[in-house]
């Protein structure tokens, strides 16, 4: 089997099930925002990250529904993919054939791709990569359609509930990763930080938190690097 379709059946299980639950309440809240599904689709498509598309359907369904503020504030709140996609792009091969994974950096793909890449073959990582990031995609785009049409039918307490599966399913995978190096300051940094993205709001507290959760974790792991060399 190819590593593209390696890559796809990995990414139609538990991933695809996260992703598909989190784009059928984002579906559902934006037909109960009043605004189409050809918006709902074009945003999942195109923003591809729910922090995101939050923020720009709380901004595009308010009075006015300014667009310079809500590409500025969807483009702050998905900020954080810039280091993932710094992180990873290592992992891709060499070449500029690495540019086709940019539109599907992702918690989703991201997560389970970092864990995967590095134990096959560089000629594969990418094919692999694809694979399972456009199948994840392709779940989103799928699931946030069923939200529209389904959103009569879905209660706000089980929208609710449905927008945290995915961030529920990412928290399980670095849970499982905690004993990696590099893994636990990083998530206790997270941790400590979250409470920015509450008092910042959603716009700019989740790159806040980002910013300051991992630069606390950078410099726990120098700090606990350099008191090891001193005792060799």
């Amino acid at each position: 089997m190819s590593p593209f379709r390696v890559g796809l059946t990995e990414a139609l299980g538990a991933p695809a099930l996260a992703m598909g639950a989190t784009f059928l309440a984002f579906g559902a809240a934006v037909a109960e925002a009043g605004l189409p599904i050809a918006w709902a689709l074009l945003c999942t498509a195109t923003v591809y990250g729910m922090a995101g598309q939050i923020v720009l359907l709380g901004l595009a369904a308010g009075p006015g529904g300014a667009v310079l503020p809500a590409v500025v504030a969807a483009s702050a709140a998905n900020a954080r993919f810039l280091p993932m996609s710094v992180a990873i792009a290592p992992l891709l091969g060499r070449g500029w054939r690495r540019v086709l994974a940019l539109p599907f950096i992702a918690i989703t793909p991201w997560a389970p791709a970092m864990r995967r890449l590095p134990g096959l073959p560089e000629a594969q990582r990418l094919a692999w990569f694809l694979g399972f990031a456009i199948a994840s995609w392709s779940a989103a785009l799928a699931a946030t359609a069923a939200g529209h049409w389904l959103a009569p039918h879905l209660p706000p307490h089980l929208r609710a509930a449905l927008l945290f599966t995915n961030p529920l399913y990412f928290g399980l995978l670095l849970a499982a990763d905690l004993a990696r190096p590099g893994v636990r300051p990083a998530v206790i940094g997270g941790v400590v930080a979250a409470p920015l993205a509450l008092w910042l709001g959603p716009a700019w507290g989740l790159l806040a938190a980002g910013l300051c959760g991992g630069t606390a974790a950078f410099l726990w792991q120098r700090r606990a690097k350099g008191a090891r060399d001193e005792h060799r």
